[in-house]
């Protein structure tokens, strides 16, 4: 079958998804542990995890790795996305199963999440959507909140947990922390061509393809001003914008070159870097 044209729009194409998230650990085997047994995520290869039939988390361990450091740029959280509530229920059965402890837990109106944090500090969110035509909207706007879950009516909803996440479940998006929310704007939204979904948070902003909530979450809440980590420090080493065919990979590359941006060539697709320094793979499904 011929390759469909890619769309001359502004906006990237409506079929891009987020893909594998690649961190580094300090040890490797003890976060493999913790996003089997904790996560529940299946074991996929040597540093691979994800759900039964396809990985999406890729590790690196690295024990001389510099630690996280909170106030640079870099990974706020990755997000699991899972097909129900059940599934959202089945996963925090899981986490209290293995007394790990949980970070917070929100309902956004568009989603119910939980997050918590690996050990290594890696921020998780684990969330399940609500049905599309449930999402609201105010002055032709999405409008999105944080409001506290519930979580013995979460409970509820699944007597047990569950060894891993069940098939479809995938990563929803990834939420960054940039030095500044304009460059990043002009990254995501004016080069890569992500649309803008909601602006209602201070000192955040979320962007999407194909009307999604958001695929990318941007934030200067601890990051403002900040530089990049140290080469090779624990924290996300990328992760994959996943494009629908090599026509629309092209069109996007063109673009980042456009913009006087140069890639690397990794696994088929291009790596680039955003102005806060977070490597974003660009690659085809």
């Amino acid at each position: 079958m011929a390759e469909a044209a890619p769309s001359t729009s502004s906006s990237i194409d409506p079929r891009t998804t987020v893909g594998t998230v690649s961190l580094t650990v300090s040890d490797l085997e003890r976060s493999r542990e913790f996003y089997e047994r904790v996560v529940g995520l299946a074991p996929a290869g040597h540093g691979q995890l994800g759900a039964p039939e396809r990985a999406f988390l890729e590790l690196h361990g690295d024990p001389a790795a510099p630690p996280l450091n909170r106030r640079a740029t870099g990974l706020f959280h990755f997000a699991i996305l899972v097909p129900s509530r059940a599934d959202l229920a089945r996963s925090l059965h899981r986490i209290a199963d293995a007394r790990w402890p949980i970070d917070g837990a929100s309902d956004h109106l568009v989603s119910e999440a939980l997050y918590l944090s690996d050990p290594d500090g890696n921020g998780i969110e684990i969330y399940r959507d609500r049905p599309r035509e449930q999402w609201p909207h105010r002055d032709g706007q999405l409008e999105m909140a944080t409001i506290p879950l519930d979580l013995n009516a979460l409970l509820a909803e699944s007597s047990n947990g569950s060894e891993t996440v069940p098939e479809g479940t995938t990563v929803g998006h990834v939420h960054l922390q940039v030095a500044d929310l304009d460059e990043a704007e002009r990254f995501y939204n004016g080069v890569l061509g992500f649309d803008i979904t909601v602006r209602g948070y201070p000192g955040a902003l979320f962007a999407s393809a194909g009307g999604y909530h958001h695929h990318l979450g941007l934030n200067t809440w601890n990051s403002a001003g900040a530089s990049p980590p140290p080469p090779e420090s624990i924290g996300l080493r990328n992760f994959e914008v996943v494009l629908p065919d090599q026509a629309t990979l092209d069109h996007t590359i063109e673009r980042v070159r456009a913009a006087g941006i140069e890639g690397e060539t990794v696994d088929g697709g291009s790596l680039v870097r955003d102005p806060s320094g977070n490597g974003v793979l660009l690659k085809v499904a």
